[in-house]
């Protein structure tokens, strides 16, 4: 049976899932805090009818003869690289400049984390997220404030009038590993062993990004990269099908021999 069948199948599936994460990209070019995604690649086992450096006569043969059975996806890895920070004069949104995650309470009370800072104000005045996640550690805005402001380090100031009535503090975490999180949708990872734990701490200390009130991430995605990328998976795709049909082609060839 030829080989080149089943590598070039192998190579069409694989271009398959690179599309489908291309086309995910460019679906959330606009959703605030979108981390986009990337394929990685990696050739299969090879058929080896001579060895490398094998023995043939006292003499050591130089090469040998390696065939490969094509490629699979090892990977699809976020790049948590930063997105363009847009103003929007929200007092409410938050973005994150440099490295580090909010950290929200799911239903079940578990910590998940997101670079998405378009935080509204619950009816008890909790902060939450668009979903109605609240920030952990929780934050409570008093009803008689009419002004709120937030630092670059994160300390949230309460105000009525000129005159401040409460404070919070602000905190984010960051991983060692972020492209290990397990993402969730909805601009929510949760953490996993390849992650590492989760290090809370103050915005503008030590390896943590700084916050920006009144300003939104925008996803990291460069949509010219993502169409390049697209016409690139689009012709590796349809090189595998010719070297299917070339295949084909040569069997058929040897099946009219005898004619």
């Amino acid at each position: 049976m030829s080989i080149s069948l089943y590598s070039a199948a192998s190579g069409m599936e694989a271009q398959q899932t690179n599309l489908n994460v291309i086309s995910n990209n460019i679906a959330n070019v606009n959703t605030p805090g979108f981390k986009k995604s990337k394929v990685e690649f990696q050739d299969m086992f090879y058929q080896v009818p001579r060895s490398v450096g094998a023995d043939s006569g006292g003499d050591i043969i130089p090469t040998g003869i390696q065939v490969g059975s094509g490629t699979n996806v090892v990977a699809t890895s976020k790049v948590f690289t930063q997105g363009n920070v847009n103003r929007t004069d929200e007092n409410l949104d938050i973005a994150i400049v440099g490295e580090g995650f909010f950290e929200v309470k799911d239903q079940n009370g578990d910590s998940l984390y997101t670079r998405d800072g378009s935080f509204k104000r619950g009816p008890d005045g909790e902060l939450t997220t668009s979903l109605g996640l609240p920030l952990e550690p929780g934050i409570t805005v008093p009803s008689e404030a009419q002004q709120i402001s937030i630092s670059e380090s994160g300390t949230i100031t309460f105000m009525q009038g000129s005159e401040p009535i409460g404070n919070a503090e602000l905190q984010i975490v960051r991983f060692n590993n972020p492209s290990g999180l397990s993402a969730l949708g909805g601009n929510l990872f949760s953490e996993t062993p390849a992650s590492g734990t989760p290090e809370k701490g103050t915005p503008g200390t030590e390896s943590f990004g700084t916050v920006r009130q009144g300003f939104l991430e925008n996803s990291n995605v460069n949509i010219v990269q993502e169409m390049v990328n697209m016409i690139v998976a689009q012709r590796a795709y349809e090189i595998n099908s010719k070297s299917i049909q070339t295949s084909d082609q040569m069997m058929q060839q040897v099946g009219q021999i005898k004619r």
